[in-house]
């Protein structure tokens, strides 16, 4: 898959993409169980655009590390964060070393940038209609 293909509703992709920067830190309180965590975004792409992709306490480290690297998300999924497209790792995905290299990154096309409607289907509950 190319950066350029994927959208709100791409599930459980891998795509291959050069790690360009590593934006600035910032400490969260986790509504679940109130712990702290350090969250950045982090910019990548390939020939076909770029995104931003969420990066959680160690995986910031990482991706420091490996900026100007070519590596491939395997098992990567999509949100939404204010309208807006983000990739992250989750619980399934994982980054490995890439055989192939990309020199050249499109950073005309940002799908990071783009806004997109965030639907919430309701959750219905019980069988069928209730009349009153």
């Amino acid at each position: 898959m190319k950066i350029a293909d994927i959208t709100p509703s791409t599930r459980r992709f891998s795509v291959t993409f050069k790690v360009l920067n590593v934006g600035d830190e910032k400490q969260i309180t986790s509504r679940r169980d109130g712990s702290e965590h350090r969250v950045a975004d982090v910019l990548v792409g390939d020939e076909t655009g770029v995104a931003l992709l969420t990066a959680w306490d160690n995986e910031i480290d990482e991706f420091r590390n490996m900026v100007g690297e070519t590596v491939s998300l395997v098992n990567g999924y999509v949100s939404l964060y204010q309208g807006k497209l983000r990739l992250g790792l989750g619980r399934f995905g994982s980054i490995k070393p890439s055989e192939t290299k990309i020199e050249e990154v499109n950073e005309g096309n940002n799908i990071s940038e783009k806004e997109f409607e965030e639907s919430y289907a309701p959750r219905r509950r019980g069988r069928g209609r209730r009349f009153y």
